[in-house]
């Protein structure tokens, strides 16, 4: 199993700065001197904050022959999209994203039978709030698998980079999912919270009272985030595709979180790094046909009962 100092030594390699981060580091490092608790408040904001992306004509196209929602999350209006008739399966987006972004997977999963529901999480896309995080990520998979499902059992779920996190802590409060797909996921927020105070140049101390301060703010167990301790008790089949050349989420996390899952299987890709794999062709395929099988074999299993 890939150790958690292996996975934050693979995700210090991948620390950039650039101008506008020391800036705001330069801000946060004045702060720490002067008045440590509002360093922690604000580097809290930041890494709460998710960038906001412009729009694709070719993704908006796509979501407008949707079904469009909405659901409270917290405290905040999230939209929704939703496709066909059949078992449920959510699509669940990464960081900065967009529920668009996994369009690749709506129509082979239309023809297969299955309905399709994605969103936009809180402070992204068409979402309402300014601020997210992994806690709200969860909260919004919870709540569109009840408002698709009516009972929060969905037959599957589809998710890129921290969407797949939310997944497992979603799972853990209750989801019911029969397959999963996880594409490049993080095993454990704290890397990046590392590699941010790196970026940024601030103290260890300060990142200490910022996880602190997001924890009070969510109320969670900073330790409950992490997805290996989680994993061992997940009963859903598990299929995790990851790039040995991801940048953005180092390889080591996938491989962490397969290694922990009961009967996951990790697929190792190469050149399609961290966001080429959601599109990917032959990744779509797969992924629709190990969710289409987890269909085959319940129907099967039903069938037999009969």
């Amino acid at each position: 199993m890939t150790k958690p100092s292996e996975i934050a030594q693979a995700e210090n390699r991948t620390t950039v700065r650039n101008p506008v981060a020391g800036l705001i580091g330069g801000g946060i490092r004045v702060l720490e001197r002067v008045a440590p608790g509002l360093a922690a408040a604000a580097a809290a904001t930041l890494f709460r904050t998710p960038p906001r992306r412009r729009k694709d004509p070719a993704m908006e196209a796509m979501l407008a022959t949707a079904r469009r929602g909405s659901l409270e999350v917290m405290g905040t209006d999230v939209a929704t999209w939703s496709w066909g008739e059949g078992p449920v399966i959510l699509l669940a987006h990464g960081w900065g994203s967009r529920g668009g972004r996994l369009g690749a997977f709506v129509e082979p999963l239309v023809s297969r039978g299955f309905s399709v529901t994605t969103w936009d999480a809180p402070g992204h896309g068409a979402s309402g709030g300014r601020l997210s995080s992994l806690i709200q990520f969860a909260a919004a998979i919870t709540a569109a698998a009840r408002a698709a499902s009516g009972s929060g059992r969905v037959h599957g779920v589809v998710a890129h980079s921290l969407g797949g996190s939310a997944t497992v802590l979603a799972m853990r409060n209750g989801l019911a999912a029969e397959s999963a797909v996880f594409l490049a996921p993080p095993s454990n927020p704290t890397p990046f919270t590392v590699g941010m105070a790196q970026m940024l140049g601030f103290s260890e101390k300060t990142r200490l009272a910022m996880q602190a301060h997001i924890e009070r703010s969510l109320s969670f167990r900073w330790d409950d985030l992490d997805v290996p301790t989680v994993a061992p008790r997940m009963t859903s089949r598990l299929l995790v595709f990851h790039d040995r050349a991801d940048r953005e989420v180092p390889f080591a996390h996938g491989a962490a979180i397969a290694a922990a899952w009961p009967g996951a299987r990790l697929v190792a890709t190469e050149g399609l790094g961290h966001k080429r794999i959601v599109s990917e062709p032959s990744i779509v395929r797969d992924a629709v046909d190990f969710v289409a099988a987890g269909a085959r074999s319940i129907a099967g299993a039903r069938q037999a009962r009969g």
